[in-house]
This record gives structure tokens, sequence and C-alpha cells, in this order.
């Protein structure tokens, strides 16, 4: 049997619609057909060789709400028609020392959705039953996709940016969106900044809670406690820093971002911090669905068909997407 799926052949894109043969899910695997899958950053990422070595040709995607349509051998959590989320992190060694320590995240052998793994751009797409997240019915597809990474990276990185009363946030996309309710629900006071002379942007950052909204070149009204970076642009590190007051931390929430410049001692000094976030846990996942459904979190979906996934993406790199775009597949 096949089915559709939008292909990578080499990186640069764009992408090619096929019809591919149908997986067979293998041992401890669930064959998913899928619902809907958001469209990451990361997937550009993917698509324009800023991440080496994908898998070749491949399906991106890592965002996929869906329904279990098959089981493999040694699957013991999961049942055929059951609903689940399949994120980033597809699979891990178990054994190494992050592993054991709560930390697969970093596992050395750790592969991902939409990267080494065949993703969410088709009808039906494998997942290791370990790494399945269950969604919150609380969410229609559409709606719960853009949690799984959006969501799940927002969250993490609000995580490591600590205590932060005052929070600033650079790159104000669909994780943004999302975290900015989180971040209100917890009593913060959050400050957005977008590209400069994004005026729909920074009304949407104040529609969906914001305090203040800016462009990226200006300063906050208040010092920063904490700022996230989720846009991939290494100059803002010096940028937040100067934001940020002493004993503040800026969190680089991108799986890849463009070199950062020099910048004077004096910025960082005052044990000010800049730290990377590196992918997600399955206990994040765990974290947010609880958190997400209190706060309660709403996402703001713009939807296209599989076959205009070129779409999707240059909307993405344009910066023209309001929220999180999505793939529906019908």
């Amino acid at each position: 049997m096949t089915m559709r799926a939008m292909l990578l052949d080499a990186p640069g894109g764009p992408l090619r619609a096929a019809e591919v043969e149908r997986p067979r899910p293998g041992p401890r695997q669930a064959l998913v057909r899928v619902r809907a899958c958001a469209v990451c950053r990361t997937d550009l990422h993917v698509v324009d060789g800023d991440l080496p070595h994908p898998k070749l040709p491949l399906i991106p995607g890592h965002q996929i709400v869906g329904s279990v349509a098959d089981v493999g051998p040694r699957v013991e959590r999961l049942k055929k028609g059951e609903r689940v989320g399949v994120p980033w992190l597809g699979d891990s060694c178990q054994a190494c020392d992050y592993c054991r320590s709560g930390r697969e995240n970093l596992c050395d052998s750790a592969r991902f959705t939409g990267y080494q793994l065949d993703g969410g751009y088709a009808e039906y797409a494998l997942a290791d039953e370990r790494f399945c997240l269950p969604v919150p019915q609380d969410y229609p597809d559409l709606q719960a996709a853009p949690l799984l990474c959006a969501g799940l990276i927002g969250f993490r990185a609000l995580t490591a940016a600590g205590e932060a009363r005052r929070l600033g946030l650079y790159g104000f996309g669909a994780a943004a969106h999302i975290i900015t309710q989180v971040a209100r629900h917890q009593g913060r006071k959050v400050f957005a900044f977008t590209r400069p002379g994004d005026a729909a942007g920074q009304r949407f950052a104040l529609d969906c809670g914001a305090a203040w909204a800016g462009a990226s070149d200006q300063a906050p009204p208040e010092a920063l406690d904490a700022a996230i970076i989720f846009a991939p642009v290494g100059a803002l590190v010096p940028v937040a820093l100067r934001a940020v007051c002493k004993g503040g931390t800026v969190v680089c929430a991108g799986i890849h971002m463009s070199d950062i410049p020099a910048f004077p001692y004096s910025i960082l000094w005052g044990e000010r911090v800049v730290r990377s976030v590196a992918n997600l846990t399955r206990r994040d996942g765990e974290e947010f669905f609880r958190v997400a459904p209190r706060v309660p979190v709403r996402t703001e979906v713009v939807s296209y068909p599989l076959v205009r996934a070129n779409e999707a993406l240059q909307a993405l790199r344009a910066g023209e997407v309001r929220g999180a775009a999505v793939l529906e597949i019908a």
C-alpha cells in the first residue's frame, strides 16, 4: 500500500510531492495515521541544510498528532485507535549516563523525528511507542500539533529561565505565543521583541498577553530578569545581555543559530548567564501537557493542505505566520 508524502531529496529543497510505500511497524513501533503536523523553524533548518546529515530522502515534520493505525511486536503501551503525539525526540539509547540521569535529550545516539527518522509531512508515520505522548483531549488536532515542539521547547526554555518575573521573548512566533500564555498564568510579566517594523507581530504579542511589545533593536521599558531567544539570530545574544539585569539569564532556545558576535565582557559580568536549550525529554511533555489545559493555552494556527507544505515553509521563513502553521492531512 502507498501513501502521500512530501519528500526532501537534497538540502536546499524544495519538497517533492510523492506516493511512497506505507511503512510497516517493527518491534515497539506504532504506525500513526497523521491528522495534523505543525511546521517548525527546525523543519526550515533541515530543509535549508543548516542541520547536517539528514536522512535522505526524508519526510520532514516532528509535531505530529494522529491515531494509532497499527502496532508492531512488543508494543505494550499503545492500542489501535488511540490518539497520540509524536515529538522531535524519536529515540535514544536508554543506557548512557545522559539517559540514565533523565537527560535523554543529550544522548549521543538520539535520533530525531523529521531529521534522522521520517516525520509527519505524510499520511502515515512510524514512531517508537516509548516516545509517543498522550495529547490533552481539550485540543483539536490542528490546535494540538504546535504543542509538540513549539510548546515543549518553549516550556523547557521557560523552565531554564528560572523564576524570572520580568521575561523578555525575542522572536514572537509559535513558541513565544504559547509561552507568553504560560508565563502570564505563572504571574510573570512578558516583554515581546519582534523584527523591526513588524507592527502586526507586536499587536499579536499584546493580544497574547504581553505587557509590552517592541522591535528587537529597542530597549525594554524595564530591566529584564531573563530573556529567551527564539529567533535563530546570534546577534540577539549581546542585545539580550544588555537588556537583562545583574544575575539575569539569557536562554538560546533554537537548535540552530547564526554565529554570536564578539561582545564586551562588561555586559556578561555581574553573574549574567548565557545558556542553551537542546531538544526535549519525555518528562517535558508530561509536565507541559499537565500545565497547558490549566492555563488554558490556546494556539492560533494557519492551516495548509499537505501538498502546500512548501508554501507553509516559505510563509514561516518570511515571518508571515501569525501563531503556527499546521499541515492538515485529509
